[in-house]
């Protein structure tokens, strides 16, 4: 099947669904069991005791590990117990850094796991007949998904009808304006991602208008997804902090050889016991490194991380508390991130009245005309399911929907009383 080149009709036809009232039942659960969850492979997760030790890539925490190694040898060649003390407590210092690591990273992963189930998208889809919100990860192909301005796309999908449709496809095409879609355009076989003006793709955003599609991939087989798969095999790079960190360890560790090495032929020369004086020599090289250094840095950017979390952000490695130390802008999005994305009717006009009147449960006559005229206008729907409200379109138009509803005037109702004939699509240059 080719989603985007093959006659509509045979799309729907090969993925089994229904152009009106979508998938069943048992069609869902099979197409679930054939292509999985509509969500892009996560990376395998390592094990607590492959964390543990990755703590030990870090070059001064090397050094640190043969200071302590060559000290030990030193303190059982004097034999003397408190020459034990060092190499116990740089070891002891190397342990609690690597655990306070795996422990913050640990806990990072953990808020994580909850604020992607938390910012899960959600998709509107039509199954067994019955508009419904579910779960972005939910969907299969032969889905039909409703989409309008606001919307992220869930899944690649072929569009069936479409009213003035913009999507920002700018993630897969790097276009900056948004794509004109019409269900109506033929496309022809191997098009480039960008020239496809039937179809929309998960992680893009509608920009303008309204559609109603029928999703053709999910998951890794999306166009996001073949991106995602890509960036699998890419490193994590390292941090500011963590290179200057590693460049201070190499440059401690060729001193200290340097230092070592010339104590050593010194002493060879004013004919010192060789074992005597190599034995002096490693000393002075251990004493040379900073073996409280890891230490420090790792409780300064553990109380930068505490800090940060009580206002709510959550890092999730140490050494990238002093990268977001050096931020000076943070771009976020804010509707439906920092807001919920909805909006409540206050007050309204009503033809005759001087004043604007306060639009509550119990709204007067006029008002209850004006809601009704509104609200035939509107796209949105709203009710209440155990005691929770469903607002599913946009937000301006569930806000109309839901005030009519508290009043008593459901849209269903007024759409059977009154049945939509035609509709021009809202303009930007007629602001109607």
């Amino acid at each position: 099947m080719n989603p985007y080149a093959d006659p509509l009709p045979s799309v729907v036809e090969q993925l089994g669904t229904d152009a009106v009232r979508g998938l069943n039942d048992a069609q869902i659960e099979r197409s679930r069991a054939e292509y999985g969850r509509n969500e892009l492979r996560a990376q395998k997760k390592k094990t607590l005791l492959a964390r543990f030790f990755e703590q030990f890539k870090d070059a001064m925490i090397l050094i640190l590990i043969v200071a302590a190694i060559i000290s030990f040898a030193v303190a059982v060649s004097s034999g003397e117990a408190h020459e034990f003390f060092e190499p116990a407590l740089i070891l002891a210092i190397v342990i609690l850094n690597a655990i306070l690591g795996v422990l913050q990273e640990s806990k990072a992963e953990r808020a994580m796991d909850a604020l992607r189930s938390l910012s899960a998208p959600h998709a509107r889809a039509v199954r067994n007949g019955r508009e419904a919100v579910l779960d972005a990860a939910e969907l299969v192909p032969g889905d039909l998904i409703l989409v309008e301005a606001g919307d992220f796309v869930p899944a690649d999908a072929r569009l069936i009808e479409s009213a003035s449709l913009k999507s920002e496809e700018s993630a897969l095409t790097g276009e900056s304006v948004p794509a004109e879609k019409d269900a109506r355009a033929v496309v022809q076989d191997g098009a480039s991602v960008g020239d496809r003006l039937n179809m929309i793709h998960a992680g893009c955003s509608i920009t303008y208008g309204r559609a109603r599609a029928v999703v053709t991939a999910t998951g890794m087989k999306t166009e996001m997804g073949k991106i995602a798969d890509l960036l699998e095999g890419a490193e994590d790079t390292a941090t500011p902090l963590q290179l200057k960190l590693a460049k201070l360890g190499k440059t401690l560790g060729f001193v200290a050889i340097a230092a070592c090495a010339v104590i050593f032929v010194i002493g060879l020369l004013n004919r010192i016991p060789v074992l005597e004086i190599f034995m002096t020599s490693v000393s002075l090289a251990v004493s040379a490194i900073p073996e409280g250094l890891p230490a420090i840095v790792t409780i300064v950017l553990s109380i930068g991380i505490q800090r940060m979390a009580k206002r709510n952000a959550i890092i999730r490695r140490l050494p990238a508390v002093e990268t977001l130390g050096s931020a000076s802008v943070i771009c976020s999005d804010k509707t439906g991130t920092l807001t919920q994305n909805r909006m409540t009717l206050v007050r309204g006009y009503v033809v005759g009245e001087q004043d604007a009147e306060d639009i509550t449960d119990a709204a007067s006559e006029g008002m209850k005309k004006l809601l009704s005229y509104a609200t035939l206008c509107c796209d949105g729907s709203f009710e209440i399911e155990n005691g929770k409200e469903k607002h599913i379109g946009d937000p301006t138009e569930t806000a109309i929907v839901a005030a009519a509803y508290k009043n008593g005037i459901t849209k269903a109702a007024l759409n059977r009383k009154y049945p939509r004939l035609a509709e021009v699509p809202f303009d930007s240059d007629r602001k109607l």
